[in-house]
């Protein structure tokens, strides 16, 4: 049983998704603007966040940046508009770990919430078992802390992007496809564009700088010096 918070201002949305998760035995609690969503993330602390892009007052993509503020580790799926690219691209460069169009399919959905607690969940048994540190340029990626840290700080990475990261590391010198990136950093059950690699990329690039020798390989994908 897990947590998720759905922030939606549609209330038949609404129903919708907390009829389905509940279904999964899930505890779920609703909010119809960003301020209550806020306040419920931090009232139930979830394992999953559900956002609306489009929400009254506060927008889905502040509630994501206030939430990765606080918690790089909460898995959230944002809601966008169809064919919305600007939102989708804004959304993952937020820190959200991965969106659905609308309109869309309660069972997909429900199918996204699982493949993320399915990666949270392997990702501390993993680190767990088998604790280490990768060294990438001046950062080190403790993979039993599921921390990245440059020159002994903590540098605030989503769970994306440290699972990217930490993948890109231990695969050093090797050119990757983008679908390579995607099986080997998130599981083969990630369901989702490639695009999704390049937005990650772009903000590990952005947090990182020149501590992170990645190069583009073009008409493959990414190599890590």
């Amino acid at each position: 049983m897990a947590t998720i918070v759905a922030v939606e201002d549609d209330p038949a949305i609404a129903d919708l998704l907390d009829m389905y998760l509940r279904r999964e035995d899930h505890r779920v609690y609703l909010a119809a603007d960003g301020e209550r969503g806020l306040e419920l993330i931090a009232a139930h602390r979830p394992d999953v966040v559900i956002l609306d892009v489009g929400l009254p007052g506060i927008d889905g993509l502040e509630v994501c940046r206030r939430i990765r503020a606080s918690d790089a580790a909460v898995s959230v799926v944002f809601l966008t508009a169809r064919d919305d690219e600007i939102d989708r691209v804004l959304g993952l460069e937020m820190g959200a770990d991965d969106y659905v169009t609308k309109p869309f399919s309660p069972r997909e959905l429900v199918a996204r919430v699982r493949a993320q607690l399915r990666r949270a969940a392997a990702t501390a048994a993993a680190t767990t078992v088998a604790p280490a540190v990768i060294e990438v340029g001046s950062v080190e990626v403790d993979l039993g802390r599921h921390e990245a840290r440059r020159d002994g700080e903590p540098v605030g990475l989503t769970t994306q992007e440290f699972e990217l990261l930490a993948f890109l590391g231990a695969n050093r010198g090797l050119a990757l496809s983008r679908r390579q990136i995607l099986d080997g950093a998130w599981g083969d059950g990630w369901i989702g564009d490639e695009r999704t690699v390049d937005v990650h990329v772009g903000q590990l690039r952005r947090k990182l700088g020149d501590d992170l020798p990645l190069v583009t390989v073009w008409g493959v994908g990414y190599r890590l010096d």
